[in-house]
């Protein structure tokens, strides 16, 4: 049996993360390759509605994301009540933004398409795929809010079974709901919306499963009702800069997907392609960085401060050693991987212009991404929060404006600009882990507890 030690180990966390994320990437690259079979057009309305979703998801993932640092936080101070409270609290509430967000997109599918400037003839397929796929979002709030605090109880192998399940059962129904084998009926993008649907439902069953056993005492129906206003704050200090993060992250990338849809439909089609392939290089760097926030924030709350340190510097320079050396093996198959998801010679040719762009792009994320959730595992969100405000929209936004629509450049200037920005947050979120402003605070309430323990006994000392 594991030590609670062993639990938290980098690699033990971060393979499974890696397998869980790559098999949920490939449920996007499965939509993408059959969605393309349909059409180019079909492709462009997925690209587009996966960033609404993604919009969307924020309002729950700052509940999430803030309950899973904290619940790693507990678990390494040896308060499993506390960390079991706080899980209880960030599914009811996830649960229910879940069902507001479900009616909204059902309701609003055309109206949220025509915002993003989609051309007129999208519309019918962006308004069906949006209100299907979109009335699941409280599947989508569940999946995500259970799949973290499993994950951040350092059992993250549970959320990688359910990706393996979730992936297999979306490939088979998208298969027979496109083609209209297995006895199916042939429903083109609908059906893979439906696709989607199922295969979430079923998720969300799997992880409530594992949720309920995740700690020592099991949780029952009753305990949904458990609700502690001191931590649900302390959720919410960490969370809410993590979701006005994820959020300026999120709608600047719908900026950009709309200056992007101004350009033209094979434009939007060849982001979407770019943005598939270079998710599966930045993959295994993006699991080390969620392992690394998991393993800092389980040091800080034990106070092993100096590890805790360590760690930050040890996980992003091992992501980015992985991530340099799939960006080399893209480079030589980009050409092939792109042809075998469009025959569209444009968009081929669009694409390889932009090669050594995406590839300049993937060690300035790793930078970002590993010290950024160093600083999330330990509390100092609001930091990222305000270099996020200021570059994404500054540069990743602003820039892509000027560049690819001013000045002419297109998709390529696009690009320039998210380089820009990742490398700039990268930089500073560098130089404010050195400066280990939290890391002294706690090393400080440590020394001062410490200090105090010790006049207590030797009080008692002198009393005996």
């Amino acid at each position: 049996m594991q030590t609670e030690k062993n639990k938290f180990t980098l690699w033990l966390l971060a393979w499974p993360i890696f397998v869980e994320l790559l098999l949920q990437l490939l449920l996007g690259v499965v939509d993408t390759l059959m969605v393309s079979r349909v059409s180019d057009d079909a492709v462009a309305v997925v690209g587009l509605a996966n960033q609404v979703f993604q919009a969307m998801m924020i309002l729950f993932m700052t509940v999430a994301s803030g309950a899973g640092i904290l619940i790693a936080q507990k678990i390494g101070a040896k308060q499993q009540e506390a960390a079991r409270t706080v899980a209880i609290m960030a599914v009811t509430v996830s649960a229910a933004i879940g069902v507001v967000l479900s009616m909204i997109l059902y309701q609003e599918a055309l109206p949220l398409a025509r915002l993003f400037q989609l051309e007129e003839r999208l519309l019918p397929l962006a308004q069906t795929y949006i209100s299907i796929v979109g009335s699941g979002m409280v599947l989508t709030a569940l999946t995500a809010a259970l799949s973290t605090i499993i994950r951040n109880t350092g059992n993250t192998k549970g959320p990688m079974i359910t990706a393996i399940g979730m992936n297999v059962i979306h490939i088979v129904f998208n298969y027979g709901f496109i083609y209209g084998e297995l006895g199916f009926p042939q429903l083109g993008l609908t059906g893979v919306a439906i696709s989607t649907l199922v295969s979430r439902l079923l998720a969300t069953c799997l992880l409530l499963f594992m949720f309920v056993t995740a700690f020592e005492r099991r949780i029952s129906w009753g305990d949904l009702l458990v609700f502690n206003r001191k931590l649900f704050g302390a959720i919410l200090k960490i969370g809410w800069p993590m979701g006005i993060n994820m959020s300026s992250w999120v709608l600047s990338q719908l900026t950009i997907y709309t200056i992007l849809a101004t350009l033209g439909a094979r434009e939007l089609a060849t982001r979407t392609y770019l943005n598939t392939l270079e998710s599966i290089c930045f993959m295994l760097g993006f699991s080390i960085a969620l392992a690394v926030q998991i393993q800092i924030a389980h040091l800080y709350g034990s106070g092993n401060i100096k590890e805790a340190y360590r760690s930050g510097y040890r996980g992003t320079w091992i992501g980015m050693g992985l991530v340099g050396f799939n960006s080399l093996i893209l480079f030589f198959t980009f050409k092939s991987f792109l042809s075998f998801f469009t025959s569209d010679a444009g968009i081929v040719q669009l694409g390889m212009s932009c090669l050594g762009l995406t590839l300049v792009l993937q060690p300035g994320k790793m930078l970002n991404m590993g010290f950024g959730n160093a600083l999330s595992a330990i509390g100092d969100t609001r930091f990222n929060m305000v270099i996020s405000l200021i570059s994404m929209w500054g540069l990743a936004a602003g820039l892509s404006y000027y560049l690819g629509l001013h000045l002419g450049w297109g998709l390529a200037g696009i690009y320039v600009a998210m380089i820009c920005d990742e490398y700039l947050r990268g930089i500073l979120v560098i130089i404010r882990w050195r400066q280990k402003k939290y890391l002294r605070q706690a090393e400080a309430r440590k020394a001062s507890g410490a200090g105090l323990e010790n006049v207590r006994q030797e009080g008692m000392g002198l009393h005996a």
